[in-house]
């Protein structure tokens, strides 16, 4: 199985709703870092599982949409609790939808909100 990955860091505030979570019940500020792990025992007719610089291209836009905004805002979140777990789905969501894997495989991103704690989402494909 081959794994190629990337990572980004961005900041982006939130606040927490639906429970008593004192202080991060507040809008607040995470310095995230977003890893994005693509698993295939594929690769491309150039050797590539996919070409990093897709990858990166894509991680690009997408924290790029999320950079310095309120994710209570953005439209993904409606109705959610913008949890580090949603939001890894939601940032697999869109990286997926960006890139051309060769075969079947798996994307995994893994967000971290601090120096220790992160959470993950992976999708096959």
């Amino acid at each position: 199985m081959y794994t190629v990955a990337v990572t980004r860091d961005f900041i982006a505030n939130h606040f927490l709703i639906g429970g008593d979570w004192g202080s991060e019940n507040f809008p607040h500020a995470h310095h995230y870092v977003a890893e994005v792990s693509i698993e295939s025992d594929q690769l491309d007719k150039h050797g590539y599982l996919v070409d990093i610089v897709e990858i990166e291209a894509a991680l690009d836009k997408v924290v790029g949409y999320f950079r310095d905004s309120l994710l209570n805002d953005k439209e993904e979140f409606a109705g959610l609790n913008p949890s580090i777990e949603h939001f890894s789905r939601i940032i697999n969501e869109k990286i997926i939808a960006l890139i051309h894997p060769p075969g079947a495989g798996s994307l995994n991103i893994k967000l971290w909100e601090n120096a220790t704690c992160w959470a993950a989402y992976r999708k096959q494909f």
